[in-house]
């Protein structure tokens, strides 16, 4: 197995610290919204990466957090707390925030074929595990007090830049506008580990610890609750690539300062999904959720399916085109499939696709050519329809993509009036001999499954 490591820059074996036996950590949501399918495609990147890690053989174990105390824009306290501003939004508590949003994200989840970790912990059951780690910092010398704060000391980590692959003249306040100078550090780039003098007065989620009744800091979260479930030594930790500073680059220094040796050993970082305009979040334009896509007609299979077409690594341009093309591919993909015959299976004959199937998970985890693979056990003359079956049924154990499900199909009264309309508006086209339209609207309802048949009598539709 190969994987890209963000640590050493460069496509390198995958050797686990136990064989056989994978621990793999993965960065959860922070639960004050909707997760957007930008923060899904990451979560779909890093499913696949456990079933495929398992398809070659890998116990693997998997671990997750879910970020529902403070989640402040910088590390020196500053910023919009997230879960504070939600709970205003809303007029909620906090943790009926927490609650609802995990709930949804997880239902996402479920509609995207993303497995649920083996361990799911929240960031609020864990506060005495960062309070022993955060002890031990301060008796190593690591971390300090200042102003009522503790704080990780960045000058006494070595390797701090490793990772990103900057450096200190990088991140100059006066260089770099989302660096906020916190007078209470002794250095600019030092990070909280704990508040208990906060300029969130009113902050909801606080706990008694030996510096003062406050909270967490953001980055201690993930590393007390990895080093709590999956021990001391980590083989793959995975994230978007927008973690890889601060929050990774801090995770590894306090860590591996509470640790004493190296903590982890894999990094992979995920790409991100890209509008027009740019990177997409909550904060610009539509608000793309797995929900609006279902409004909108689309199987959020489609999208997974789309994301499975890139490299897990590069970034990814989004529009609803280029969905309708990844849609209406997925749609013939299964409408041929569900056209084999479940016949005999010749086993012998599964053994060369499968060991091709398992080299491209090898290969860097290549989605791309493990979704081409589909397709030329489809093109096989040589194969049986059950043996076709067999194989893809197998390939699905990693794609996700509901293959060889056969799903029974309804239209209800609204939508059968919109493909109505949309035929007569397509016939109205052809009769203006706006070709061009008229193919528009074919696959425009193409795209969501429908099938227009051209008749004598007029023309129906079907469903595929």
């Amino acid at each position: 197995m190969k994987l890209y490591n963000t640590l050493t820059k460069k496509v390198e074996k995958f050797i686990p610290n136990e064989e056989g036996k994978v621990k793999m950590y993965t960065c959860g949501p922070t639960v004050y919204h909707f997760a957007h399918i930008g923060n899904l495609r990451t979560y779909i990147s890093e499913d696949v990466l456990e079933k495929g890690l398992k398809f070659i053989g890998y116990d693997v174990e998997r671990v997750m957090n879910i970020t529902d105390v403070g989640h402040n824009v910088g590390d020196g306290d500053s910023g919009e707390d997230k879960m504070s501003v939600a709970a205003k939004r809303e007029n909620k508590s906090s943790y009926e925030i927490a609650k609802y949003y995990t709930d949804c994200f997880f239902a996402d989840c479920c509609k995207l074929n993303v497995r649920k970790p083996d361990v799911v912990s929240n960031a609020t059951d864990n506060i005495d595990m960062y309070i022993k780690m955060i002890t031990k910092l301060l008796e190593n010398g690591h971390a300090y007090i200042a102003d009522g704060n503790v704080y990780f000391d960045t000058t006494k980590f070595k390797n701090y830049y490793e990772l990103s692959g900057r450096n200190s003249d990088d991140l100059m306040v006066a260089v770099r506008e989302d660096i906020e100078e916190d007078t209470a550090k002794r250095n600019p780039f030092d990070f909280g580990l704990w508040f208990t003098n906060s300029k969130f007065d009113n902050q909801e989620l606080q706990w008694d610890s030996p510096w003062g009744r406050g909270y967490p800091g953001w980055h201690i979260e993930c590393s007390g609750i990895s080093i709590k479930n999956l021990g001391e030594k980590l083989d793959i930790h995975c994230g978007a690539e927008d973690a890889i500073f601060p929050h990774h680059t801090n995770e590894i220094a306090q860590s591996e300062a509470y640790l004493g040796h190296k903590w982890c050993n894999y990094w992979v970082h995920l790409g991100f999904l890209n509008d027009e305009t740019g990177k997409m979040s909550k904060s610009k334009g539509e608000f793309l959720t797995v929900s609006l896509l279902e409004e909108k007609g689309y199987n959020p299979l489609a999208y997974r399916y789309l994301c499975l077409n890139s490299y897990y690594h590069s970034q990814l341009t989004f529009s609803y085109d280029i969905l309708d093309g990844a849609q209406n591919a997925y749609n013939k993909l299964k409408n041929r499939i569900s056209k084999l015959e479940k016949n005999d299976v010749e086993e012998d004959k599964m053994v060369s696709y499968i060991e091709k199937f398992s080299d491209a998970i090898k290969d860097d985890l290549n989605t791309s050519n493990m979704v081409t693979l589909v397709y030329d056990v489809l093109k096989d003359d040589q194969l049986s329809d059950g043996t076709k079956l067999a194989i893809i049924e197998k390939f699905d154990e990693v794609l996700g993509l509901d293959l060889t499900v056969i799903e029974e199909k309804n239209v209800d009264a609204d939508l059968e009036k919109e493909i109505l309309a949309k035929i007569e508006e397509r016939k109205e086209a052809k009769k203006n001999k706006d070709f061009a339209k008229a193919d528009s609207i074919r696959d425009e309802l193409l795209s969501k499954g429908i099938k227009l048949v051209d008749t004598r009598e007029g023309t129906t539709y079907e469903l595929i």
